[in-house]
């Protein structure tokens, strides 16, 4: 895996890791995918490279939230939209990065803190009276998402117990996580996810189920320190 990703994976010229392989398309998703494996198999640096190619091209610093797709045949958006689980990726993603990257990288740590409390805040604001999120954040026509307050709750739970995050921040991270835990039905599956396998409307997914548990063990950990 390492090694196709750092010398045989498609990419765009300046090294962006195209998210898959029949199109050139740089995906919101990635964030959390190639990036976070790279931080912990020994290339660091190259798991910041990532975060920043992906960045500029997917950021839009007026909404502080990230599109989802850029097409480089196109040389513009396949999709534009501002998915919420897509945020949820990039923040969750570098959240694992951070913790990842080595004491003497404190600089890349500080900055990628930096764009991690930004598509935190930029989710806030789109936020729901009961906690959770439109499954597009500025679309409210688009089902109601709940994943996206599982992935947020995790990267606030994991900033603050890594002393990047202000612990203020924990009664957001405590209000989505209960509007996910409202979500878990009598067989223990969150319902109300972006549903496998086209991830166009409410259902259950095995990111859903990972994200719980992610969220309920950062949770944990953060109140056993």
């Amino acid at each position: 895996m390492l090694e196709y990703l750092l010398r045989r994976a498609p990419r765009t010229p300046d090294g962006t890791l195209y998210h898959i392989a029949n199109k050139k398309q740089v995906w919101i998703d990635s964030m959390y995918m190639a990036p976070p494996f790279l931080a912990v198999a020994g290339q660091p640096e190259e798991s910041v490279r990532q975060v920043e190619g992906i960045r500029k091209l997917l950021w839009n610093s007026k909404n502080k939230l990230f599109s989802q797709i850029w097409d480089d045949d196109l040389r513009d958006f396949d999709r534009k939209d501002f998915w919420g689980v897509g945020n949820g990726w990039a923040a969750a993603g570098m959240t694992r990065i951070v913790k990842a990257l080595p004491e003497t990288m404190r600089d890349e740590k500080k900055k990628l803190a930096g764009y991690i409390h930004d598509v935190i805040e930029g989710c806030l604001l789109r936020q729901r009276d009961d906690g959770l999120f439109h499954d597009v954040l500025d679309k409210p026509s688009t089902f109601v998402e709940t994943n996206l307050a599982q992935m947020l709750a995790y990267s606030i739970y994991r900033g603050i117990a890594g002393g990047w995050l202000d612990a203020a921040y924990t009664k957001q991270a405590d209000r989505m996580r209960e509007a996910a835990r409202r979500k878990v039905d009598a067989y223990g599956l969150v319902q109300g996810v972006c549903g496998s396998p086209n991830f166009d409307s409410p259902g259950t997914a095995t990111e859903g189920q990972a994200f719980f548990l992610l969220m309920e063990t950062a949770a944990a950990a953060l109140e056993n320190l």
